[in-house]
């Protein structure tokens, strides 16, 4: 009961149809693992952006500190200086 042209023509059809469905599923696996990359993409870009966000809030932490530390030195000196300046002045006939 084989039809001959006709049944052959459904077997090409379906061969087709199972060779796109297989070349569809290898795509879509393709484009799962090009997904999991990006996400791990996203993850490490992720921990770098916080890791220098920490090391920024450190840097101007340090940065405050040096300025404070820079201004209690310029008083300082400035203290000293008035001092001398008095002492000249003072020892001046």
């Amino acid at each position: 009961m084989n039809d001959g042209p006709a049944f052959d023509a459904a077997v090409r059809r379906l061969t087709l149809a199972l060779d796109a469905l297989e070349a569809a599923v290898e795509r879509r696996r393709e484009a799962d693992r090009s997904e999991d990359g990006l996400a791990e993409q996203l993850q490490a870009h992720g921990n770098d952006r916080a890791r220098l966000a920490a090391d920024l809030d450190a840097a101007s932490a340090r940065a405050r500190q040096l300025e404070t530390a820079n201004r209690a030195v310029a008083s300082r000196i400035d203290s000293v200086m008035g001092t001398i300046r008095a002492a000249i002045a003072a020892d001046e006939p």
